[in-house]
Parts: C-alpha cells; structure tokens; sequence
C-alpha cells in the first residue's frame, strides 16, 4: 500500500515498483505539492525528489549523486568544463545570497541564466537523472518515504511529469531485469581479477581494451558514457568474463562534491592559510586574484603601487608572490631580481603575470630567478593547480 496522504509522516513502501511510483507521484499532482520528498532506505542511502505544483523539478542523491550528475553534463553540455576547482568557484558564484541547496540545480541554473546552456540541455540532464534515481530506487526492496512542504528550489528549469519519466525508468528496470542482472547494479565497477588468465582465455584485442578501461574506478555506467553506449549492452559485453571468474565487480565511493566546507578548507589549508600577494597596478587584476584564491581559503594581500612593493612585501612575508611584468616606473624583472637578493626571499614562489605570452620574456624571467610565468587573463583552474603545485614544492 501507498498512502496518498502527503502530512501523514513517514510511510514504509516494499518493493516501491513503477506501479507505486505513479500512485504516489500522482496523489502528489494532485493536490498541488510543492517541496521535498525523502525516500531513505535501511542501507542508508537517501534520494531526495523536489517537486513544484505536483510536478518533478529534480532528483538527487543514491550511492552515486556526483558521477550521476558529471556523466549526463558532460554528455549533454560538453562546452561546460567540469574541473573541480572551477565547479568550486562556479558555485560560490552562483550561491552568494542563497543556502548551498541542491547544488547540481543550481550549477544548471547558473549556467542557463548565463546563456551557457540552453533549455533543452537542461531538460536532458534533468530528465535523465530522474530515470537514473529512480532506477536505483527500484532495485531496493524497501524504502520509507517523507514529504517536506517548506523546502523547495528557488526556481524551476523544467517541469516534468513523474510518469514520463518513470514509463523510461520501468522500460530500463524491464530489460535489466531480462538480461538477468537484477542482482547487479550498475553502480558497481568491473575490475579484472587475473589478468594473467584473461589474457590466455580472450582475444588480444578483447584483453588490450578491457586492460584499459578496467581500472576499477568506473562504473558500468561511467564505461557507458565514456564508450558512447547503451549500459545495458555495455554489461552485457562484460558478463561472460564476470560469470567466469575472469572478472569481479566492486563498490566504488562517489566522486567529490564541489562544494566546500569552512571545515574542509580548514582542513586542506591548516590553521593558517597561506598568504599569497598580488603585485599589479591593476585594480581589476589584484580584484579577480582577491576573488580566485579568497574562495579557496587563501589570505590575499594585493599591492597596486609598484614602488612600495618591496617594503609591503618584506612586512607581510607572504608565501607566494604574483607579480606583474610590466608596470610604471619599475618591471616585474626589477622587483623579482631584488627580491632574489633578499634572504627571506630566495626561496619563495614568484608567478610572473603577463599579457605577453613570449619566448623571450619567459627566458628573461627564468634568469632573474621567477619559478614559473602565467598569461593574463588568468584561468581559474590554472591559477589554482599553480599555487598548489608551487606551495608543494616550497
């Protein structure tokens, strides 16, 4: 049974099958409900269904919430980077003056409203990962369901008919079925057990290809993705070396959220960040590095004048310095050269900035003791992968 009764707390459903799918999400529909509904099962995992007017406006959550949605932006928005530090950066962006809710939604709507994505890219993504969920969903035996009211997203991209997406869930859920893999998820990651006897018993060009996709980090439905097919057809390749032994199946964790914690940056930088400087007469410049590294946890110190740079740099002794190559009155060789002459600079990182991008500058930098050259305008990802790896170093 499937209560209709949406204030009725939490209700426990066996075997939530398409049939109580569509009993549930049209009692909801009905009575025009807008907020959140909870489905957690008694292994711990937890999907959360955000609905407007009785209609669906985004699923999350499951084993997999983070590759879920990376495979199906990638897939339908592939001019949209998703390299965890600029997704990070992205984020902070887009939630200045809202609460870090859903943030796949909101990333996709950041995007839309910037004219980066379109509305159907974003009915694509939105849809597939509601048939995606719910496909998990159906795999458990179990599930206890709740309904929160006053818990919505802050916009809707999409409205979507549960039954349309749970008619392409149950036609999924029909042919896995078939193909006798009810017992398998698709979340699990094929990893080859002896590769000394695969590679006796399979073709070669059979073990060359499982030799460089089986690494044990991707899923059936990452392979999927990746090889540009069917899942379904994907494990199916797979499942007579699986049913021989050749080939083993394991859990895998998700992948990292983009979103970051005081905690988590409390964490990855210490107890004190490290204190970077931005030597450039630009306010824009010194604004845009203030913003990179200030939402990474980074202290950030910009000096503008390039006469006092020196003195504000010896009194702040900052951990790594940007410095600008050309500047009134002085050049960032001047000022990289004397501070190579000072002890307590020897040793620090200097990124020269430039809108030159030249063999010539690049060698002149290196003599007067520069440890590597950035070219404006500056990449988010770049800037951050450059910190880190000069940091490291020091």
């Amino acid at each position: 049974m499937v209560s209709t009764d949406i204030a009725s707390g939490s209700v426990c459903i066996n075997e939530f099958t398409a049939d109580k799918q569509v009993k549930l999400f049209s009692a909801l529909r009905e009575q025009q409900f807008s907020g959140q509904i909870k489905l957690k099962y008694v292994g711990g995992l937890e999907w959360v269904f955000y609905l407007f007017w009785g209609r669906l406006v985004y699923a999350t959550g499951g084993e997999h919430a983070v590759r879920r949605w990376r495979r199906y932006v990638s897939r339908y928005c592939p001019d949209i980077s998703l390299e965890p530090s600029i997704l990070t950066f992205t984020l902070s962006q887009c939630t200045k003056d809202l609460p870090k809710k859903c943030w796949e939604y909101q990333l996709l709507s950041y995007w839309h409203q910037k004219g980066k994505i379109d509305q159907k890219q974003a009915a694509q993504v939105i849809s597939s990962v509601m048939v995606e969920v719910l496909f998990d969903v159906t795999q458990v035996s179990k599930v206890h369901y709740e309904v929160h009211s006053d818990n919505i997203l802050s916009s809707q991209l999409v409205l979507i008919n549960a039954e349309q997406v749970i008619q392409k869930s149950e036609k999924l859920w029909k042919s896995w079925k078939e193909a006798k893999l009810a017992d398998r998820s698709p979340n699990l990651a094929p990893i080859i057990k002896s590769p000394t006897e695969l590679q006796k018993r399979a073709p070669s060009n059979i073990y060359q290809t499982f030799s460089k996709l089986l690494d044990g980090q991707q899923t059936f439905r990452d392979l999927g993705n990746r090889l540009n097919r069917d899942v379904l057809a994907v494990t199916q390749s797979f499942l007579p070396y699986i049913q021989s032994g050749l080939i083993s199946l394991t859990d895998i964790p998700d992948l990292a959220s983009p979103v970051v914690s005081k905690t988590r940056l409390q964490q990855e930088q210490g107890p004190q960040a490290p204190l970077i400087a931005c030597v450039d007469d630009s306010p824009a410049v010194c604004k845009s590095m203030e913003t990179i590294l200030g939402k990474f946890g980074y202290r950030v110190v910009s000096i503008q004048d390039p006469l006092r740079a020196i003195a504000t740099l010896l009194a702040r002794k900052p951990d790594l310095i940007f410095l600008d190559l050309v500047m009134p009155n002085t050049n960032g060789y001047e000022i990289c050269g004397n501070l190579r002459r000072l002890p307590g600079f020897r040793d620090t990182p200097i990124i020269i900035l430039t809108g030159n991008d030249g063999v010539v500058d690049r060698i002149r930098a290196k003599m007067v003791g520069a440890s590597a050259f950035l070219s404006k305008p500056v990449e988010i990802s770049v800037v951050l992968e450059l910190v880190k790896k000069q940091l490291s170093q020091k």
